[in-house]
């Protein structure tokens, strides 16, 4: 079954997907207007047109769950989304703070064929240039255990497998801190009043305050 959908309608569709991976349970209206940053009623007044297209499951004061075709819509778009982020990073040269809302536009061209070739031509990459996992087509994702780094105790040392923010400035950031995918980072010193950290990336010294570790997402070294 293949309808028309405005954009609007697939980032509800790819912002309850994205909400959805890692729980069990329903996704509540509040969860998807912070994702999205806007009002509970505006999302409320989505979802039930979201409902009434067989797209989601709503059950008021329970929240939103994504039906089949719903997921299967979804699925497309990410999959769409991340693959041309890691086209527009490897082959195009862009960095990787430049890349989402260009992505955000490619993600809505509607060919599969295109999707397929576009995977292959990547050789069939398994994460986008900001740690996120690829689905395949049947909505499967390899998940990596990892966890922020605001968790990680002083002494340990982890590498860098995501970020949570994909903002530009947030990359930005990062970039200018020298701190990308696969950096070996190393806690020396946890403060205790607000969790702040001094690491050690790979070589530097750095002071990172606890909004950016709870961005970070890391994989302790044994």
């Amino acid at each position: 079954m293949k309808i028309e959908l405005s954009y609007t309608e697939e980032n509800y569709l790819k912002a309850i997907f994205s909400l959805s991976v890692k729980k069990e349970s329903a996704v509540s209206t509040n969860e998807i207007a912070q994702k999205l940053e806007t009002k509970a009623s505006s999302v409320t007044d989505m979802i039930k047109k979201l409902n009434d297209k067989k797209l989601v499951d709503y059950k008021k004061y329970q929240g939103v769950s994504l039906t089949d075709f719903g997921r299967s819509t979804a699925v497309y778009i990410v999959r769409n989304h991340r693959l041309w982020e890691v086209f527009l990073v490897e082959k195009l040269n862009f960095s990787w703070d430049e890349v989402h809302d260009i992505a955000e536009q490619l993600e809505h061209v509607k060919s599969e064929k295109l999707t397929e070739r576009l995977e292959a031509f990547l050789d069939h990459p398994t994460h986008d240039p900001h740690g996120d996992p690829i689905p395949d087509e049947n909505g499967n994702i390899n998940h990596e255990s990892s966890e922020p780094l605001f968790n990680i105790e002083k002494g340990s040392t982890c590498v860098l497998v995501g970020v949570r923010d994909s903002s530009s400035l947030f990359l930005q950031f990062l970039d200018n801190s020298n701190i990308k995918l696969g950096s070996e980072i190393k806690v020396i010193h946890k403060e205790v009043f607000d969790n702040s950290m001094t690491v050690v990336v790979d070589t530097l010294t750095r002071s990172l305050s606890s909004q950016i570790t709870k961005n970070l997402f890391v994989k302790e070294v044994n």
